[in-house]
C-alpha cells in the first residue's frame, strides 16, 4: 500500500477540507467562536471515577463482526461534567458492523467530522475530530487539533471527553484501556480495537521485517507562519489540524497512520492502523471503505 498513499497525498489533502466542509454545511450546526492561534500545555482531568458497567459483545460472521456495547468504558475515567465539558457520561446503544475481510481501495477515504473513524474493544468510539473552528466558522478552512489545547475540552488522561449526548469518546491514546490490555513497548501492541473500514487498531508498536519497531507517524509542523487576515497568524504550532502537513518517509507510516504488520492476532501479517505519540495520534483517514454504522451526524 506504500506507492498509492504518497501519491495521492495532493488530492487527498483538498478531498479532507471540501468533504469536511460538505458535510458541515449540511449539518447547519451552530459552532462556538474562537480566536485563539497558539498551543497551551493540556490539563487532563485525573481518571479517578468509576463511571459504571462496561458491557460489549463481537459476534463474528462470515463477511461482518457485529460490535454491540453500551458505551461505557471498562476503565476509570475523569471527572464529568467539569470546566471544559459539560457533559454528563451515559449508556449509549452501540450497534456497529465491521467488514470481517477488510480491503484496500487503492485510494485514501478521509475521516469527516461526524464519522467515528474506529471502536475499541471496550465499545468505546474514537472519534478524533472536534467540533471547533476558526472564528465558529467551518468554511474558514481552520479546525482546531482537540490535543492542541488552544481550546479546553475537559479531556481526561484517556485523552477522552464527552459529547452533548452523554457519549464518552476517545480524542487520542486510552491510557487506562492500553493498561489493562498488558501494552508494553518492547513487543507487539495488543489489539486496542477496530477501524470502520475492518482494519485492526494498534497502539505504538508493531512487528515490521521481523522486529520490534515504535510506529512513528510521517506528519510534521509546516514551516513558517499562518496567512493571517481573514485566517488566523502566528506560526504553525499545531493549534490547527491544518498546522500539518503528510511527509512521505518522514515516519514509517503511511498518511492514513497505517503500515503491514504481523501480531498475533494475524500471523501471516495484515494491513493495520496504529495510534501514535505524536500527531494525528488517531489515524484521519481510511484505506479500505468504512461501514456507514460508524456515521453519527446527519446522514
Amino acid at each position: 500500500m506504500g506507492n498509492f498513499m504518497i501519491k495521492i497525498i495532493t488530492v487527498w489533502s483538498i478531498a479532507f477540507a471540501l468533504s469536511t466542509v460538505a458535510a458541515i454545511a449540511t449539518a447547519q450546526q451552530r459552532f462556538r467562536y474562537h480566536d485563539e492561534t497558539e498551543t497551551r500545555p493540556l490539563t487532563l482531568q485525573a481518571a479517578t471515577v468509576d463511571p459504571g458497567i462496561s458491557r460489549s459483545e463481537l459476534k463474528e460472521s462470515r463477511t461482518n463482526l457485529r460490535v454491540s456495547a453500551n458505551g461505557i468504558p471498562d476503565h476509570l475515567v475523569g471527572k464529568f461534567p467539569n470546566r471544559g465539558n459539560p457533559h454528563q457520561i451515559s449508556e449509549q446503544k452501540v450497534n456497529l458492523k465491521i467488514p470481517s475481510n477488510p480491503k484496500s481501495n487503492g485510494s485514501v477515504t478521509p475521516l469527516n467530522l461526524g464519522w467515528n473513524f474506529g471502536v475499541s474493544l471496550n465499545g468505546v468510539a474514537f472519534d478524533p475530530l472536534a467540533a471547533e473552528f476558526w472564528q465558529g466558522n467551518p468554511r474558514s478552512g481552520w479546525s482546531y487539533n482537540a490535543l492542541g489545547g488552544a481550546v479546553a475540552l475537559g479531556l481526561d488522561e484517556n485523552y477522552a471527553h464527552v459529547q452533548p449526548n452523554g457519549k464518552y469518546h476517545y480524542h487520542g491514546i486510552p491510557t487506562s484501556l492500553i493498561e489493562l490490555l498488558d501494552y508494553a513497548p518492547n513487543r507487539h501492541s495488543p489489539l486496542i480495537g477496530y477501524a470502520a473500514d475492518g482494519f485492526p487498531i494498534y497502539a505504538m508498536t508493531g512487528v515490521v521485517n521481523g522486529t520490534v519497531t515504535q510506529m512513528t507517524s510521517s506528519y510534521r509542523l509546516k514551516s513558517g507562519n499562518r496567512p493571517g487576515g481573514g485566517s488566523p497568524d502566528g506560526k504553525h504550532d499545531g493549534t490547527f489540524n491544518e498546522d500539518y502537513v503528510y511527509v512521505a518517509g518522514a515516519g514509517n507510516l503511511e498518511a492514513c497512520n497505517g503500515a503491514f504488520t504481523v501480531s498475533p492476532e494475524y500471523p501471516s501479517g495484515t494491513y493495520a492502523y496504529f495510534l501514535t505519540e505524536a500527531y494525528p495520534v488517531v489515524p484521519r483517514c481510511f484505506a479500505g471503505t468504512p461501514d456507514d454504522s460508524f456515521r453519527f451526524g446527519r446522514r
